[in-house]
């Protein structure tokens, strides 16, 4: 690709790639990633690290990337939904040399497809690479995953905000990535270790695992805000999403992926998949939210904004702002709630939509409703529900 000059010639070229090239399409998503290969098996990607992804944007960089493989004999197929492609010394100098008029600009948070593509190419010459290790993939519809590559883009889009939860498609990630065993934060083959357990042992190579696991964790590859606090790495899994400010405390607590919190959030328990929880609440100390897959009928679960589900309560039903679990109770969507009229009629007052009549209710009734106390009786053992009258606040200092 010749050298281009002017930012003119930069929109002009961009105009003739996608006018020139057969069936061109902007991508959904796309990125540069290092690729972590199998140990047996050095065509299987284990692991892919996204230094920058782009979501919805950036569409003249995807150009460039597009025409850089195109010459080199590579074909983007605009009718897949993800596409993969090995990128080599050649692709980077030719992506350059069209970045050109931007090149002075590249730093900071300005053009970071750019900072990519330089700190590649000075990698590359003065280190080398394997093929395949260094890969480019384009995401073109939000399809079933089906590669490492486009599993991982979809995981940092979530955990990075560049989406939200639960708005893309995950299906297939499971079968897409292979179980291997962590060490160091890099991935193992678990056929390598088998094949060669005699020889790593005797030689005492054999590798320190952290777990064995699809997913990596988290921190591994994900730089949170500064007020963020995670206090042990094995609580929060890749492709969750921690809002600034999160504290994720050690003990019981755990965040799976596309599950996470949309503000100030103090974790002392477990938010399942797909869970979300709203600003200034409080998971205390074992506190379960089910996940899709865990009772709650695949209706994922949403946890509002100044909750508190106390220590050991389980949470089976969303949550509006203002409600309060009690320590060490289930509310599950057939559990059977006891409100009292007068109750009842201060719960409506603040849910105007409300509708309700009677004194016995499913909790799956009062999914989504605001300000509701859940208490049990300890002389009845009876569930009740009352309007709630306390207002829950973090501390400012720790969050």
């Amino acid at each position: 690709m010749q050298t281009i000059e002017t930012t003119d010639a930069f929109k002009a070229l961009i105009e003739d790639i996608k006018t020139t090239t057969q069936n061109y399409k902007d991508p959904l998503a796309f990125g540069i990633a290092r690729v972590d290969l199998g140990q047996l098996n050095v065509d299987k990607s284990l692991q892919a690290t996204y230094p920058v992804i782009n979501w919805d944007e950036n569409f003249g960089s995807a150009a460039i990337f597009i025409r850089a493989l195109a010459e080199q004999g590579i074909a983007v197929d605009f009718t897949q939904d993800e596409v993969v492609c090995n990128i080599n010394l050649q692709f980077l100098k030719d992506c350059l040399n069209a970045f050109t008029p931007y090149s002075d600009e590249a730093h900071g948070d300005a053009h970071k497809n750019i900072q990519v593509i330089s700190a590649l190419y000075s990698q590359i010459i003065n280190n080398g690479s394997l093929e395949g290790e260094f890969k480019v993939c384009f995401i073109f519809e939000d399809a079933a995953c089906q590669s490492v590559e486009a599993t991982y883009l979809k995981l940092y889009a979530i955990s990075l905000a560049k989406v939200g939860l639960r708005e893309i498609n995950l299906n297939g990630a499971f079968g897409a990535l292979p179980n291997v065993a962590w060490s160091n934060g890099q991935p193992i083959e678990l056929d390598y270790l088998r094949e060669f357990e005699i020889e790593l042992k005797l030689a005492n190579e054999y590798p320190h695992i952290d777990f064995i696991d699809k997913f990596p964790r988290f921190l591994q590859h994900i730089i949170p805000a500064d007020n963020t606090r995670i206090l042990d790495t094995s609580k929060v899994r890749f492709g969750a999403q921690l809002a600034a400010g999160t504290t994720v405390m050690p003990g019981a607590s755990y965040i799976n992926f596309n599950a996470g919190t949309t503000g100030s959030v103090m974790v002392e328990g477990r938010i399942s998949s797909s869970a979300i929880v709203g600003d200034g609440s409080d998971v205390g100390g074992g506190a379960s939210i089910l996940g899709v897959l865990s009772g709650t009928d695949g209706n994922p679960i949403s946890v509002g904004k100044n909750c508190l589900l106390g220590a050991n309560s389980v949470c089976g039903i969303p949550l509006g702002d203002g409600c309060i679990i009690d320590a060490g109770i289930a509310i599950l969507e057939g559990t059977k709630i006891a409100i009292q009229p007068e109750q009842l009629k201060k719960i409506m007052d603040v849910n105007t939509n409300m509708k309700m009549e009677g004194e016995i209710f499913k909790a799956k009734q009062l999914a989504g409703l605001y300000g509701i106390h859940y208490r049990q009786n300890s002389l009845t053992g009876e569930i009740t529900a009352s309007r709630s009258t306390r207002e829950i606040k973090l501390n400012a200092d720790l969050h």
